[in-house]
Order: C-alpha cells, then structure tokens, then sequence
C-alpha cells in the first residue's frame, strides 16, 4: 500500500457504525525478533488511554534471538480489553495475529473455532513452512475453513509504504510489526497519536526508522479502512472503573515505585544490589530512572556481591533491597542468612520462574514457596509476602518494607513471571496518604555516662525488634556478624542455652509480626468448598469461581498475601469448609505446608507447564469437585499416574 492513501485522523475512533463487544482477547504472534512485543505494549497503551480494563500476558522465548522461523522463536503477547473488571489476559484469542507459519502452528490450537486470524502470507514460503513440518501452505487449502482469515502480504505492503523514506529492504521489513498494530488499532477504533509519539521518543537519534515506522503504521490503519476483507470495526467501551486517576502498569514497574514509596513513607534512601537475571531485571532498570527520590542502584558482579552490598547498605541505615529469580535465591541463601542472625531490615525479590537450575527462564512457575521457607542453613526464619497482580505489587513492596523495617527481618517477595512481565491499570495513590514506616534508629546517648552501654540486641518488648543504631552515631559504637550473638549484648557467644534462646527469640519475632485476618469472600456464607491461592493464582481463580457461581453452585474464595506468618485466622477459616482446593503453580508447596499446620481437607491443584493457569482450567476444576470427580484430571495426577506414561 502506497504511503500516499488517505491518512487516519489521530484522533478518529472508528465507532460509528461499530459492533459493540463487552471484552475480546488478541493475540500478536510471531518472530521472537519481529516486536511482538513492542506491538502489544502500544496496543496495550492505546487501551489504557482508552479507558478499557485490561490485563495482558506475555510469552516470549530464553533466546536473545532463536532460530529464526521455528516453533522455538515465536513470541507472542496476549490482552484482554473489556469494558468491565476483568481478571486476567483471558483464556483463548478471539483474535489472532500470526506473522509467520511457526506463529500459526505454536497458537492457531487455542483459536476458537469462528476466531479470527490475520496472517503474514509474505513469510509462508516453502522454507518457512517446511521449518515447523507443514507439508503444503494451510493458507491454501481447506484447514483453516473453520475461522475468519484475513490473509494480508504484510511485509510487502510495508516495504511499499516505507519506500520514500530510503532505508533498506531489510530495515523497512521490520517495520510490519507496525503495520499489524495498524490494522488492529482501525479495528478497534483506536488512535495512533500516542503510538505516533511513542516512535518519534524511540528512535529519536534515528529519524529515517521513526519515520518508517509511522508510515507502516498508517498503512495498517489505512489497509483497514480501504480493504473489503474486514467486514466491520468494532468497539469495546470505557470500563466504569472506580473514580481515579489511572495507568497501565507492569509488576515489576509497579514493584519498583512501591519500593520506591516505601523508602519515603520512612524517611530512608532505597538502595538495590542486584545482579541481572530474567525475569527479574526491569526492576533495576525501573529503580536506576529513580536517583532524584533517593534511590541508589548498584548493578554488582554476581549475585552474591548483590545482596552483600544490599546488607550493608541496611546496616548503615538505608532500605536495603535485592532482586532475582529463583536461582539467585539459591546463591543469596548464605547472606540471607547473615541478615537473619544480624537481624537487618532486608527486602529479597524473588521473581520466580520454572526450574530446576536454569529452567525455563522466560516462563512462570511459583514454586520457590519452600525456598524461601527453608532455603537456608540453620534455623532462619524469614517474613514472605506474595502479591497477587501487577498493579498489587506496590502495595505488596510497601508491606514488605514495613515488615522489614518494623521487625528488623528480611522478607522475601514472591512475585512470579506472569505478574512481572502482565500489566493491568494501576489506580495511582496519593503519596503523601501512604502510611508511614517508622524505622526507630536508636537515639544517641543524652550525655557520657551512658555512652559505650549501648545494647545492639536489646529489644522492643512488643515486636522483639532489636535496636537499629545507624553507624557513626557517637556513643552507640557496636559490632555486628554472622557468628551467634548474645543476648542483649551482641557478643559472640558460643553457649547451648544462649543459642537455644536466640534461636527461639528469632522465630518468634517473625510468628509474631501483625498481619491482617484472612478475608473470605463466601456470599451468603453457605459454602462447602473453599479456593484458597496465593500470588498470580487470584485473577484465574477469581474467573473460574465467578464461572462457577453462574453455573449455580455455592462456593467460596480467598486469597493468601502473607505466607510467613499466615494470618491468625487461617485455621479457623480452613475448619468451616468440607474441601480446600488449593491452585497453584508448582506441585502442591501450599498444600503441603497447609497440610502441616491445620486440620483440614487439602486438595492440590497443580501445574507446572510454564504458563499460568487459565480461568477455564480452573473452572472445570471447580466442576470435577462438584461432581467428585477431581482426583481424576490433569492437574490433579498422582505420581503414579504420571509414571505410568513416561516413556520407557
């Protein structure tokens, strides 16, 4: 398509005349360098603009760049815009984009039948094809009958829209990632201003590919309106969120501006140690933006050297914070355990992913629950707080800084690849009615008498916290290490009833820390079963119960934030219900430890393919429970039935 067609106005949304849809589901799929990626991120923020709710889901390969056409490469992203609260980036595509046969093959099975599917048919050559095992071009024969395809030579339109700007082939190519973004946004009614300001910010020291990414996106948008292939545009209104100010934010986005809150509701500079490690880095890249509120990010050599600089930076009086996947967590378990015996405020995130070892890097798991349980040597309990979505992790990070600030103890944040990479709308608080954190440094001595009687391990008799004297204070000189401390003192001391005391004393303090009752949500109060789930569990069984509830069936829900301590109501929550079916993504870790603290039926749920649960899988779940027949599906499998199909 010529760049010469009638241009869109920026601002025109396309409605008149548009079908009207409640949500719809899309997905971009394709090379893992085509900007899968970038292309849903603006689709995405032409959403948020909008005013729609909305929630999206990433997939991307470990490769910086796999081999390019195959089933190994493909990256995709996924979002659900609704004009309601939605919960989750939604099951299965209503829409599908997929720019090459590897993207067709690797998605075209969640596509509904009635679907529709937009296809690059530049890239269905003979080589590509026969790349992911397709012996003739599905473009050409009956396969695809049963969805509505629009089958666009992409790459050419592009290359022809961009002609006048004098790039290469190659270059101008790689501007089709726009052109499908064009044609999604005439589609929906979007405007393209947004996007349009959004390249000239982007490639600002390369005007030639800003350019040609305009124009490749206007020739999208252009192909939408002018083509008799696409029968209509539709039109997902507005949600009536609660009043407010909003933006469209990521978990790890969010996660940093609440560590950075955090740090002003108690007064302290933040610092992260860290060392880069997927699908945890945008924290650091989110925290080095932040140096004007007081934020000190230091990219160190290894993992260890991270949180070393992190407990010295909560020793000298700072909000000291680590971040990392779970085999970082594995490399931290010794200093993890020099902050429990120091007793130091530390914040540990831990974004998790599927292992063992190096895993799957880019894929979601929660199964670092046990970790950080009992990941380290000794007796050494720590605090662990989950969130539950992307935008709950700022408030997820203020409370872990509370409890880490207040008890004078790590904690651990169990955030996971589906809330760090998944982004939703983020009502936007009013900093100055945040809570504050008060850190209770130790006062300097009143006069030279008392100077040299400080006590590093004297405690507040409520929360067991032990004095947090920031170093330099005259009078209050002390020492601390990862040797056992005496009472009071501070001294090393190698004495059994010492140790049996601090030991004790330390667990205590962290069964001890005030968190809030466990809240259920059982209209009418007449259910037998309960869901309970933590972390990125909430948005699919959130759906799959209000599923179930309009299929006529009472039940009930409710959601864990703090996993050590639990709350104090937990047991007595868990005792009304005949069945607790406990989602999650790991092979029953919750389970296991509600199991050993409470009487009451447990039933694991779990999965560990990489990919969260869908609300569907979890609703016929809740089903299989109704009709007792739970035992039997996948995602509830014994080890003997997974023995008897591996291959022998």
């Amino acid at each position: 398509m010529s760049s010469e067609t009638t241009e869109p106005d920026s601002e025109q949304q396309s409605a008149e005349g548009a079908s009207k849809l409640e949500q719809v589901v899309i997905r971009i799929a394709g090379d893992s360098g085509d900007g899968m990626q970038l292309a849903g991120d603006q689709f995405t923020a032409e959403a948020a603009a909008f005013g729609n709710d909305l929630a999206t889901q990433p997939n991307y390969p470990a490769e910086i760049r796999a081999p390019q056409g195959t089933l190994h490469g493909v990256s995709s992203f996924q979002i659900q815009i609704a004009e309601y609260d939605i919960l989750t980036a939604g099951d299965r595509p209503d829409v599908l984009v997929a720019m090459n046969p590897a993207a067709l093959k690797a998605n075209i099975d969640d596509l509904p039948r009635g679907g529709t599917l937009i296809v690059n048919t530049d890239d269905f050559t003979k080589r590509n094809l026969a790349k992911v095992g397709y012996d003739s071009n599905p473009l050409e024969s009956d396969a695809l009958d049963e969805y509505q395809v629009h089958a666009i030579p992409m790459a050419t339109l592009t290359i022809g829209a961009v002609e006048s700007v004098g790039i290469g082939k190659k270059d101008a190519e790689r501007s089709k990632n726009m052109f499908a973004l064009g044609v999604l946004s005439w589609m929906y009614g979007r405007p393209i201003s947004a996007i349009e300001q959004f390249l000239e910010q982007k490639f600002a020291k390369k005007p030639d590919i800003a350019k040609a990414n305009m124009l490749a996106l206007k020739a999208g948008w252009n192909y939408g309106e002018t083509t008799e292939s696409f029968a209509t545009t539709y039109e997902v209104a507005p949600a009536k969120l609660p009043a407010g100010t909003y933006r469209q934010i990521t978990g790890n986005t969010a996660l940093a501006y609440g560590l950075v809150a955090a740090g002003r509701a108690a007064g302290m500079d933040v610092f992260l140690g860290t060392y880069p490690i997927t699908p945890a880095s945008d924290i650091l890249h989110e925290l080095s933006k932040l140096k004007q509120f007081g934020v000190v990010t230091f990219q160190a050599e290894d993992e260890i050297a991270g949180i070393g600089a992190a407990i010295g930076a909560s020793y000298g009086g700072a909000l000291g914070v680590t971040s990392t996947s779970g085999p970082g967590i594995a490399l931290k378990s010794e200093a993890i355990g020099l902050a429990v015996i120091t007793e130091l405020p530390l914040i540990v995130v831990d974004v998790q992913r599927g292992g063992p070892s190096t895993g799957l890097p880019t894929k979601t798991e929660q199964a670092d629950l046990l970790q950080a349980m009992f990941g380290r040597n000794g007796e050494s309990p720590v605090a662990i707080v989950a969130p539950q979505s992307p935008a709950d992790c700022f408030d997820a990070a203020l409370e872990a800084a509370r409890i880490a600030v207040t008890y004078r103890t790590p904690v651990m944040l169990l955030s996971d690849g589906a809330i760090a990479n998944g982004s939703e709308p983020w009502s936007i608080p009013d900093v100055d009615s945040l809570p504050a954190i008060d850190p209770r440094f130790a006062a300097a001595p009143h006069d030279a008498e008392q100077a040299g009687t400080h006590l590093p391990y004297a405690r507040d008799p409520e929360t067991l916290a032990r004095d947090w004297a920031v170093p330099g204070t005259a009078g209050l000189e002390h020492r601390i290490g990862g040797l056992e401390k005496a009472n009071g003192t501070g001294d090393i001391s190698y004495t059994h009833d010492n140790h049996e005391l601090m030991t004790r004393v330390r667990g205590a303090r962290i069964a001890g820390i005030e968190v809030p009752d466990l809240v259920v949500d059982d209209p009418g109060g007449a259910a037998d079963i309960l869901v309970l789930g933590w972390g990125s569990s909430y948005g699919p069984i959130g759906e799959a119960v209000r599923r179930v509830r309009r299929s006529g069936h009472t039940i009930a829900r409710a959601h864990l934030r703090h996993l050590n301590p639990m709350p104090a109501n937990l047991g007595e929550i868990l005792a009304r219900y005949r069945r607790v079916v406990v989602p999650e993504m790991n092979l029953g870790q919750l389970s296991m430890l509600l199991k050993a603290r409470f009487d009451a039926d447990i039933q694991p749920v779990t999965k560990v393919s990489g990919m969260a649960f869908r609300a569907d899988e979890l609703h016929e779940v809740l089903l299989a429970e109704f009709a007792g027949t739970l035992a039997t599906t996948e995602f509830a499998k014994t080890p003997a039935a997974v023995a008897a199909v591996v291959t022998r």
